[in-house]
């Protein structure tokens, strides 16, 4: 089964208002605005796209090992996953999904990382919850997402939903601010340049992981 069928049938799961979610109506209906209203600022279209130069960066690991995207970049290109947090079934399955695709993009000389808001201790229970092998990288206070034209401010609706959820953003990431990062998944070549980009303010829609592969083989020829 595809990431984007196992996605679309936890989806049709979660909003069909069955335990253990027992979500309302009105709280999907909430959800949905916030997606909509997101797609309609604007804000995927200002991301960084494919042939803009990737910021470099510097973050910590779950350890509290510094991990720089120049010096990965050094061995070979960079696959850069953002995520909203271990809270988001949806970005876990992703992650898994990654993972499961690790050793093909190793073999084409690769390094896979990926970048949350989160707090180191939320980012080791990713890492041992889907069983991964590659890096989580504490984003604090969002500042790469922001870089890459990732980060954005929940609505107050939203917010309050998330409350009533309890759904503790700023425990999570150590941050007061109702912030999260658009999900995104990016190729970068050792030359810094973006080979591929996908930005989807739909949290809910991820592509697939065999997506990067014809990027990775690019960078291979280059």
């Amino acid at each position: 089964m595809s990431l984007q069928a196992k996605l679309d049938a936890f989806k049709a799961d979660f909003e069909s208002g069955a335990a253990p979610y027992n979500m309302t109506p009105e709280k999907i209906a909430i959800m949905h605005r916030a997606t909509a209203e997101l797609r309609a600022s604007g804000a995927p279209e200002r991301a960084l796209k494919v042939g803009d130069t990737a910021p470099s960066f510097s973050l910590a690991d779950s350890n509290g090992n510094t991990v720089s995207s120049e010096r990965l970049l050094a061995n070979g290109p960079l696959i850069l996953t953002f995520y909203r947090g271990v809270w988001c079934p949806y970005c876990n399955m992703e992650l898994q999904a990654l993972e499961a695709a690790r050793e093909s993009y190793e073999d084409l000389g690769a390094s896979l990382i990926a970048i949350s808001p989160q707090t180191a201790a939320n980012s080791r229970k990713s890492q041992r919850q889907n069983h991964l092998g590659f890096p989580i990288l504490s984003d604090e206070k969002g500042a790469v997402g922001e870089a890459f034209g990732l980060k954005f401010a929940l609505p107050d609706y939203l917010v309050a939903l998330y409350k009533s959820l309890k759904n503790d953003l700023p425990a999570f990431n150590d941050d007061p601010d109702w912030t999260l990062p658009m999900p995104a998944r990016f190729v970068i070549g050792q030359d810094g340049k973006i080979l591929y980009a996908n930005v989807n303010p739909d949290y809910t829609q991820r592509p697939e992981p065999e997506d990067l592969l014809g990027a990775l083989r690019e960078a291979a020829l280059a």
